[in-house]
């Protein structure tokens, strides 16, 4: 109860240099080869949770989500082939890292910080109910176990700063798998990428969803920023 209390509660808001060293080392993870491969388990969960949540929400079914060792996802729903439903499934994965981190920019500003691990934990609970393998069920668990502890043992900096590492991670790590499956596209390794799917399905360019969700991600990245260090 007191962790539920203190979540709901304002705190004081991170001193700029916590806010400063967060976004350096969300970079560097990012950028980091050796780094990136595991760290980008998180955007593939919140990608493939935003292609269930778009599901449901447009009235498909959803059977199941899969995550798997090499970073890769899969997320299963029934209902029309064509139409909007699909469409909106399939275009909500790119996007929803970067919603996800702007959100907790936006909380951040207003001094929740507490809230910010608090709902990720909700939102990892709500993902493990639809998960459909044993990979996914361990990541799952072992990105909750990580933020319980931060939220139960760390000091208020360190709560503060690990959940503006969170939100600048997740803003800066939506962009880097844009890049990635335009370059596996021009090398036609990725026919059945969510852009080329959408192509089939709309008519458009593959190469203007790329865009689309490139453009989406920096203007998160953008709004994050000002409303961290602005």
């Amino acid at each position: 109860m007191d962790v539920l209390r203190r979540s709901l509660e304002a705190q004081p808001s991170p001193p700029q240099w916590v806010l400063v060293v967060a976004a350096v080392l969300a970079a560097l993870t990012v950028l980091s080869d050796r780094i990136w491969p595991v760290a980008r388990h998180v955007i593939t969960i919140a990608h493939e949770g935003g292609h269930a949540l778009a599901a449901v929400a447009s009235g498909r079914r959803l059977a199941g989500v899969r995550l798997h060792s090499d970073t890769s996802g899969v997320t299963v729903s029934s209902g029309r082939p064509t139409g909007p439903g699909v469409i909106v499934t399939v275009a909500a994965g790119y996007p929803t890292p970067s919603l996800i981190g702007l959100g907790a920019a936006g909380l951040l500003a207003g001094g929740r910080s507490s809230l910010v691990l608090q709902l990720c934990v909700a939102l990892l609970i709500a993902m493990l109910v639809v998960i459909r393998n044993g990979f996914g069920v361990v990541s799952l668990l072992v990105s909750m176990g990580a933020i319980l502890s931060i939220s139960w043992f760390a000091p208020p900096t360190a709560r503060a700063g690990f959940a503006a590492y969170i939100a600048c991670f997740l803003l800066l790590g939506a962009l880097r798998p844009v890049v990635e499956v335009q370059r596996q596209r021009r090398r036609r390794r990725a026919r059945d990428s969510d852009p080329d799917q959408l192509g089939r399905l709309t008519g458009l360019p593959p190469a203007a969803w790329v865009g689309a969700f490139g453009l989406t991600g920096l203007a998160c990245a953008a709004g994050g920023a000002s409303l961290l260090f602005g």
